[in-house]
């Protein structure tokens, strides 16, 4: 559960988490936004506007960044994580194919590092 690899994707997911979520709660972004198709940025202009949905995302998303840097309730961090990251993979999978890429990794990193610390969640299944 220690290992260097493992150490490497806790870390990596932690600062990309930190960075998009502190990128979704500046009121200008620090790291420019692509242009988006037409039914993503529909889609995108639309949780902008209930003027909550991105903000939630937002600090969640921090909030996981940094106990994963801490390494404080991992387990439970990347329990939250699970279905923002879902989500993530669903919008480029059927809205923004180019993102694609991106929304695999956090997706993967997820998985892998849920199977890491499964002896953690196993006490859910009995």
């Amino acid at each position: 559960m220690n290992s260097l690899f493992t150490k490497i994707i806790r870390i990596v997911l932690g600062i990309v988490l930190i960075l998009f979520g502190l990128n979704k709660l500046m009121p200008s972004p620090f790291i420019p936004l692509p242009e988006l198709p037409e039914k993503a940025g529909q889609f995108m202009t639309s949780l902008a506007n209930t003027g909550y949905v991105l903000k939630t995302v937002g600090v969640l998303e921090v909030l996981i960044g940094v106990l994963l840097l801490l390494k404080k309730w991992v387990a439970f961090a990347l329990i939250l994580l699970a279905p923002i990251s879902i989500n993530i993979l669903l919008f480029h999978l059927f809205l923004d194919i180019p993102g694609l890429s991106m929304a695999l990794i956090i997706v993967i990193f997820n998985v892998v590092l849920i199977y890491k610390h499964w002896p953690q969640y196993k006490p859910l299944f009995y």
